[in-house]
């Protein structure tokens, strides 16, 4: 059949040459479309063959304007680096107002988008949000600071279309109550006029009481981490009524799906089996693409999309990475205090791998000079919450902290990131250097790394090779990590010698010292005590 079609195109291109040329510059007008016009849509398409049919052109096929519009589309995609992989995949959006004139988003949120600056969507926002519009279960990761969460609060709010006394439509889930907090914080600027109720899980105890099966039902979305839900939907009754949740989002979504200690996988298996609405969809936000979460979606969830941006597991472009050889513990404290000598432009955030190690470390900055801090899961969380607040007002210039608040808290214009200890893993790397170089600016990040973190070396300079930025020669040739090796790293890091300069014998000597006067301390306040005791057992007599 196309061999007989061809045969017929020849001849009439043989009798006219000039149909011939018509036809041809016809064909370019309609492939030669305009870069700026974003994506083509059917509607425009339409409008071309409309105008076709007036000026008496011959119209193309559908099979050739289906054609077009996927090449634009498939073109629009590979510019800004958005990876897709499902069936019967939604088009990307070019624009916000696409968002008003094809989804019908409500006015006040296409209003607040616009009073927070936000002028064009980011890679993750253009493919993520009609995903989810179109009411499609994901899991989408795309770099740190790339506007996750505008990613899925959009087309949340969209879906519920407007607040109802039904009790929670949509759950979000986050590992720590800092990244919950900044959540919470942008969904209510973002439905700021709709009328929804935003909630977040302060005190257990007391959401026990306003969330409770005798509570009013008026609220709409919670933003929430695992413990403090687990803790009402084990109550008894429950404490809280998740049966009519529509959409939950997971937040930080490898994190939680950790196995082990810092991990939530068995809190996250409660609370899915406690939303048990029919209508539920899903959705798995973060910065690195896990192999078992992924394989996890492609089973559980229904016709999952998965969407990524840029290359898989790896940093910003717009943060400059550097690795240092400082030898040894003494030598990370050495190069620490040459840094602060040199002169730095703070804020600066820096990585230890616990919590003894925080605290190590900042006793011994803390006589530097240099406005310090420490924050870390053994603070109350006013504390917490007072110290993240100082260190976003510039109050505190060097902020020490432990890994799992490397997640997706947004520090406004953090100009460092120094891994003082070397992360577990390449995708821990990611999440603490995603700290600097958010929203388009520009950051630097600089690793300490001693002889014992050889084994680890190389999956980190992977990814700052990737990134574009130097790695030295000889690391390239370090032989790589098998996955159970990594496993054990992650489960089990190093043990690492103490932070300190003060010679050992006069810690103990101090402490021996502090022992013999709380020792003293203790007998005076005991013979203080018997001697009020005989006083008072002498006046009655006297």
């Amino acid at each position: 059949m196309f061999l007989g079609l061809e045969r017929k195109r020849t001849r009439q291109g043989e009798s006219s040459r000039g149909k011939k040329k018509k036809k041809t510059s016809e064909i370019i007008s309609t492939s030669e479309l305009p870069e700026n016009d974003g994506i083509l849509w059917m509607s425009s398409l339409e409008a071309k063959l409309k105008n076709a049919r007036e000026t008496g052109e011959k119209k193309p096929t559908a099979e050739k304007l289906e054609q077009l519009r996927q090449e634009k589309i498939n073109h629009f995609r590979n510019k800004h680096k958005i990876n897709v992989q499902g069936t019967d995949l939604p088009e990307p959006i070019a624009t916000f107002e696409q968002l008003q004139k094809e989804y019908k988003i409500h006015p006040k949120i296409m209003q607040n988008i616009e009073s927070a600056g936000f002028q064009v969507p980011t890679p993750i926002q253009m493919q993520a949000i009609p995903v989810m519009l179109h009411g499609r279960e994901l899991l989408a990761s795309a770099p740190t600071g790339s506007g996750k969460t505008l990613a899925f609060s959009i087309p949340i709010l969209t879906h519920l279309k407007q607040p109802m006394n039904k009790g929670f439509r949509a759950l979000i889930i986050s590992p720590t109550r800092e990244l919950a907090g900044q959540t919470h914080r942008e969904l209510v600027k973002l439905s700021e006029g709709t009328g929804f109720r935003i909630h977040m899980i302060h005190k257990a105890a007391e959401a026990a009481k306003k969330f409770g099966p005798k509570s009013s039902q008026k609220f709409d979305v919670l933003v929430t981490t695992p413990n403090r839900l687990i803790y009402l939907l084990k109550q008894d009754p429950p404490a809280i009524d998740l049966t009519r949740v529509e959409w939950l989002v997971v937040d930080e979504s490898d994190k939680l799906f950790e196995d082990g200690k810092s991990g939530f996988r068995d809190q996250l298996a409660s609370i899915f089996l406690a939303c048990t609405s029919h209508i539920i969809k899903r959705a798995m936000f973060s910065a690195t693409f896990a192999h078992d979460v992924e394989q996890w979606c492609k089973l559980n969830l229904d016709n999952v999309i998965l969407v990524s941006v840029g290359a898989r597991n790896s940093a910003a472009e717009t943060v400059e990475q550097e690795l240092l050889f400082v030898g040894s513990e003494t030598g990370k404290l050495l190069a620490m205090r040459e840094l602060v000598k040199k002169g730095f432009t703070p804020p600066v955030l820096v990585f230890v791998q616990s919590i003894e190690r925080a605290k190590e470390l900042f006793h011994e900055l803390i006589y530097e000079g240099i406005n310090v801090d420490v924050i870390h899961a053994d603070k109350t969380q006013q504390q917490r919450d007072n110290i993240v607040h100082s260190f976003r007002a510039g109050k505190i210039w060097v902020l020490l902290c432990t890994a799992l608040l490397a997640r997706g808290i947004d520090f406004k214009g953090v100009n460092m990131v120094i891994n003082y200890d070397f992360p577990t893993s390449a995708v821990e790397y990611i999440h603490r250097i995603g700290r600097t170089g958010r929203a388009g600016h520009t950051g630097k990040a600089l690793t300490f790394f001693t002889e014992d973190d050889k084994p680890l070396l190389r999956s980190v300079a992977s990814v700052i090779q990737r990134a574009g930025c130097p790695v030295p020669e000889y690391i390239k040739h370090f032989r790589k990590l098998q996955s159970k090796q990594k496993k054990k790293f992650i489960k089990k890091p190093l043990e690492r010698e103490h932070i300190r300069t003060m010679p050992q014998y006069f810690l103990e000597k101090g402490k021996s010292k502090k022992k013999i006067i709380q020792k003293n301390t203790k007998e005076k306040k005991k013979a203080k005590a018997s001697k009020e005791n005989a006083q008072l057992q002498t006046a009655p007599e006297s």
